[in-house]
């Protein structure tokens, strides 16, 4: 086909956005209420950190939903350079350490922030960094080469979804990142956008693999630029959670329109606010379970359960928690203060920060610069329960 058949114009995109509804607004509206909340209470160095731990678990769910198993511990491992000596273990580590090294310069990177959040050249940004940083086997589709950054240029199917064909992409995605620019669009819509967009971009099918990672990594950018996303929860532990209903939405969004009264454009206005529902309320879920997991006083008291057990196991020294504490609540800790903070010696006191530091419980940037909190998968247990599903 080619591009004036109507099922390949830039319409078949509509309808951009589902029909208004009241529970759609109180979602829009509930998931900028939870969000807001997140850090409250917490030190925004404290703050910082626990992105580093929400990226690590970001890049868990959303390998889970692509199929492939890697374990906090190892993706841990692999950010530290230390992969498993088994080929395909190896590969799957490098996979997740280039997943949090693009969501990192999505969250972090001034120059990525500027971009225009969307549109095709971010697109191509994120695929780009992501596949630059794969071992070789993932670019190879089947006989095909998939290039990094690069728009398909062969026709796909996708179960029974047809994607518009490579000589058509351009025109559709000028439009999607038309009808998704948040300056458009207004507070509640730009949050609607953010569920339709995931499910248009994914029917656009751009590139030839790596589009479901790329729309989860987009969303996550999409909802930061819009003032409702933030470091510390994200969507993908919901999707990976409820994966065959993920894929019923999107299926049931992808068909073409049924009748009359299911919107005026080629594709189903039921299915697209269908999905949008079920996105939202992901959203929301995740939101929750991230504001219970990260409550100040009850994180505090679940940290110190925890270092009381390493203590009885001798994995800790006596008066560690005090210094945990002091990072948790000022940020940093100087480590002249570990005497004061501990009530020992200088010595003993040493001990007990060193030993932090080798559990990777507090970090610092230098030998001799402050410490701040660490949040190493060997706490996530005590600290962030079921926040993974290996542990």
């Amino acid at each position: 086909m080619t591009i004036s058949d109507p099922h390949y114009s830039p319409n078949s995109l509509e309808p951009l956005l589902p029909q208004r509804s009241r529970r759609l607004e109180d979602l829009a509206m509930e998931l900028g209420s939870q969000t807001s909340r997140l850090s409250h209470g917490l030190h925004p160095i404290v703050v910082q950190s626990l992105g580093n731990l929400v990226r690590s678990m970001n890049c868990y769910y959303s390998n889970l939903i692509e199929g492939h198993r890697t374990t906090p511990r190892e993706i841990e491992r692999a950010l530290r350079e230390d992969f498993s000596s088994q080929p395909e273990q190896r590969d799957l580590q490098m996979e997740a350490k280039a997943h949090i090294e693009v969501q990192s310069l999505i969250d972090l990177s001034p120059e990525w922030q500027a971009d225009s959040v969307l549109s095709p050249e971010f697109m191509q940004r994120i695929h780009r960094e992501f596949y630059q940083r794969l071992p070789p086997r993932f670019w190879q589709l089947g006989a095909i080469a998939v290039l990094p950054g690069e728009f398909r240029t062969s026709p796909v199917q996708i179960g029974r979804h047809v994607p518009p064909p490579p000589e058509s992409l351009a025109p559709f995605l000028t439009r999607f990142a038309q009808g998704y620019h948040p300056d458009r669009l207004s507070k509640v819509d730009q949050v609607l956008a953010t569920a339709a967009a995931h499910h248009r971009f994914l029917w656009i099918h751009p590139f030839l693999d790596g589009n479901g990672r790329v729309a989860r990594l987009l969303s996550q950018a999409y909802l930061q630029r819009i003032g409702v996303g933030n470091s510390l929860w994200s969507v993908s532990r919901g999707l990976a959670r409820q994966v065959q209903q993920y894929r019923d939405r999107l299926d049931e969004a992808d068909q073409q329109r049924q009748n009359d009264y299911d919107g005026r454009g080629n594709l189903p206005l039921t299915g697209l606010g269908r999905f949008c529902e079920f996105f939202l309320e992901t959203c929301i879920d995740q939101a929750q379970f991230m504001a219970t997991l990260l409550e100040p006083r009850q994180l505090l008291d679940r940290m110190e359960m925890g270092v009381a057990i390493a203590i009885r196991e001798k994995h800790l020294l006596p008066g560690s928690f005090p210094l945990l504490k002091a990072a948790f609540l000022e940020g940093t800790v100087q480590r002249g203060q570990a005497a004061t903070l501990t009530g020992y010696q200088e010595r003993q006191a040493r001990s007990v920060l060193k030993r932090l530091l080798e559990r990777g419980l507090l970090v610092a940037d230098s030998p001799k610069s402050p410490v701040r909190l660490g949040f190493p998968v060997v706490a996530a247990e005590q600290w962030f329960p079921r926040l993974w599903l290996d542990l």
